[in-house]
């Protein structure tokens, strides 16, 4: 079975918190390529909270807070790989997509390699900074899901879906 990252949006707080939020749903991966272009130390704001935490959807391009470890269907891994490699083309200047698809695996099967060891709906959190000689480091936090059998679930989140203001 092949697992990978699947952006989660447990409260509206990504649509605050980065320049752009990924929709709930989407294949996710570290995405720290996204940061090689400029000194992270000069980030604020949005972009320093991006940097800081943000997975990268494979669908908008956007950050998540959050991704959960989900089973990924073969079409889907590879329409992952795909839709990263012409974000690299179209982005970040990869002549041709035959030059960008090797790099897109790389970076998807980094992203299966860090959900295959947990099971299905473990939540996964992202920690990035500059070390002091300015290298970009990573650690992952690991939130396993709750064991039902020993406990009985007292909340849920829904979306409101009303009109009026908070």
């Amino acid at each position: 079975m092949l697992k990978l990252p699947r952006t989660l949006r447990l409260d509206q707080s990504d649509l605050r918190i980065f320049p752009r939020a990924a929709e709930p749903g989407e294949w996710a991966v570290p995405g720290t390529f996204a940061f090689l272009e400029r000194n992270p130390a000069v980030y604020e704001g949005k972009d320093r909270l991006a940097f800081s935490s943000g997975w990268l959807g494979c669908g908008s391009f956007g950050r998540s807070t959050l991704v959960e470890v989900a089973e990924v269907a073969e079409a889907d891994y590879f329409a992952a790989v795909e839709r990263l490699a012409r974000h690299f083309v179209e982005h970040y200047g990869a002549p041709d997509l035959g030059a960008a698809l090797p790099a897109a695996r790389e970076e998807i099967d980094h992203a299966a390699s860090l959900a295959q060891d947990h099971k299905i709906g473990t939540l996964l959190a992202m920690e990035r900074h500059l070390d002091d000689a300015y290298h970009i480091r990573e650690r992952y936090r690991v939130i396993l899901p709750s064991r039902s059998e020993e406990h009985t679930r007292i909340w849920t989140l829904v979306e409101d879906e009303s009109d009026e203001e908070p």
